[in-house]
This record gives structure tokens, sequence and C-alpha cells, in this order.
């Protein structure tokens, strides 16, 4: 029997299907009762599963990156739906197509790579252009740069999303290069390229997107500084001379500045024009890809308004789906 996927459910639903276990937390409620709050996945989104009266033995069998059987129904709770769990358990990944479980690609890898070197090859800079080609020839380097998602739970959360949102900040810089002479674009390109670059190693994504021990203990940005200095040691032996000490400030800087503020998670706050740029255009891409998101994957298509998300603080207004071709505007994914 073919599979029932996420976005197909409906409020009282019957659900006796197989998902990834993307996240699994054992929660206490009002009464001191364990629930079960898993986050099941397949290619079409992420539900909230709750499964009432467990105790820590009785699931202990399934954990975060199984694939699991669940039993259940839909349930709308406060405009969203969710699923409430009868039965739960691990299934061996034989047969399964592991495509049925992670977030849909509608893009090619292969020719956002020849785009990312193409734009990094333009630098005008000889000193960072000669850097960036450290990176770019790295082929290990790319190849899990293409697999890596730019997050776990939030922005461009999937296979390639890193690529993604990488090459969509390079595009815009590039775009917008004529209007802020006073940005150095050499900088800012390098910027983009390497301020997330640490995420191929903070974060594991097979099968499920989560972070690994390296990540969870140093961050992306410490570990792009430290991917930064292993390429800065064989630079001088590329032909192309030393790079200057005030450059690698600046991109060193860009690196850890990049979140804007320390609350966010920056080691500094931005300091220099190609730092602020890079924030801003960082968080642009981030949050509309965030926002289209959780608009396409609502699973309540019928609905002009997204359930309220604690993350962004807000509900967001999808508005009439008849007014818009019967459903909202594709993103990527």
């Amino acid at each position: 029997m073919a599979r029932k996927f996420l976005r197909d459910f409906a409020d009282g639903d019957v659900v006796d299907d197989i998902f990834l276990l993307a996240d699994k937390q054992l929660r206490a409620n009002r009464h001191a009762s364990l629930y079960l709050l898993a986050s099941l996945r397949d290619r079409t989104g992420v539900i909230s599963g709750l499964m009432w009266n467990v105790s820590e033995e009785s699931v202990a069998h399934v954990n975060q990156g199984d694939f699991v059987g669940v039993k259940g129904k839909m349930q709308v709770y406060q405009g969203g739906l969710q699923m409430i769990v009868t039965h739960i358990d691990h299934v061996d990944d034989a047969g399964l197509d592991p495509a049925d479980f992670h977030p849909e690609m509608n893009f090619e890898v292969a020719p956002m790579l020849v785009r990312l070197r193409e734009i990094l090859s333009s630098i005008s800079d000889v000193h960072v252009r000669a850097l960036m080609r450290c990176f770019l020839d790295d082929e290990s380097l790319l190849q899990a740069l293409a697999q890596a998602p730019a997050g776990v739970k939030a922005h461009h959360a999937y296979h390639g999303g890193l690529l993604r949102h990488v090459l969509n900040m390079l595009e815009v810089a590039v775009r917008i290069d004529e209007l802020y002479p006073e940005v150095d674009s050499s900088l800012l390109l390098a910027g983009i390229f390497l301020h997330d670059i640490g995420k191929v190693r903070e974060m594991s994504w097979d099968p499920t997107l989560v972070y690994t021990d390296e990540g969870q203990l140093l961050g992306h940005m410490s570990i792009a500084t430290e991917m930064l200095n292993e390429k800065l040691a064989r630079l001088p032996q590329s032909g192309n001379g030393s790079i200057p000490e005030e450059t690698v400030l600046r991109i060193k800087h860009m690196i850890l500045s990049h979140h804007g503020t320390l609350e966010f998670g920056s080691a500094r706050v931005p300091m220099t024009p190609e730092a602020i740029a890079l924030h801003h255009l960082d968080n642009l891409d981030a949050k509309v890809h965030e926002f289209a998101a959780a608009i396409q994957e609502d699973p309540n298509g019928e609905a002009r308004w997204t359930p309220f998300s604690p993350r962004l603080g807000r509900k967001l207004f999808k508005g009439d789906p008849q007014a818009n071709g019967d459903a909202p505007p594709s993103v990527d994914p």
C-alpha cells in the first residue's frame, strides 16, 4: 500500500505509517505524568506527535534518527494539526526509500556549485581569490557543502540547504555591489562563503539533522575560524604570497560577528561595513525562507493563517488559497 504523506492528512484522519523520528523529548505535564513529544518527519514536512502516559522504559526502544512505525490520529489543537500517538515502534530501514523522509529539493546541486565557483573566482583581490581557491580545490569540503543543511529546525533545514543559502546571499551581493561602493566586494563575497562553512562539521545529516559533539561544544563560528586557519597555513605554498594580516582579521571578524548581536550568539558585534552587510544579507535570506517554508508546510491547507509559531513569535498570513491558485507559492524547497 502506498504511504500517505503528512501534507495529505487532515483533522480526524487515522495514522498508520512510517516516519523519521527527527526529535524525541520526554516531558512532564502539570500532574507530573510523563508524555512523549516526537517530531515526526517525511519529505513533505514535520509534525509534533504526542503520546500520553509513558515511562522512560516504554519509549527507550526508539531514538532520534530512527525510522518508526506510528499509529494514532490527527487532531487540530489551537489552530494547528498535531498527531496523538497510540503506538510507536522502531522499524528496519530495509526496503525504505530515504527520499521519502527528507525534505524535497526542487533544485539541482551541480549547476549551483558551478555558479559558486564562478562568483568566487571573479573576486578582484588576488589574495582573497587565492584563499577562496584553497577552499574550492577541497573536493571533500564541496561535497559536504552540497549535502549539508543550514539549520536543524529553522532556515534551510534540508539536504543542500547550506549551499542554497550561501549561493542566494552571493547572488544578492553581486547584484547590489554597485549600490554600496564603500563595501569591499572581495571581502564581502569571501565572508558570505565562509560565514557558515563550519556547519559542515557542526551538523550531521544522515539520516536525520542533528548537531555533532563538535558542533555543540564549539559552534560553527569557531569551527569556521579553525577551517580558515588551516587553509591560511597552506596559502603561502600556492605561489600567491601571504595574505595581508588586516585582510585576515576582517574576514575572521565577519565570521565571528555575522549573527549581529551578542545575545544571538555573535562573539563580536559587526564593526566594519562588510560585517554589517553580511549580517543583514544572512538574516534576510534566513527569515524570508523561514516565513515561506512555514506557510508552504502548514498542513492546514484551507486556513488563512498559520498556527502561532513560538520561534517567530507570530502567526503568518497565508491569504485565500482560492485567490492564489489554490496553493501557496512554492519555495526551495
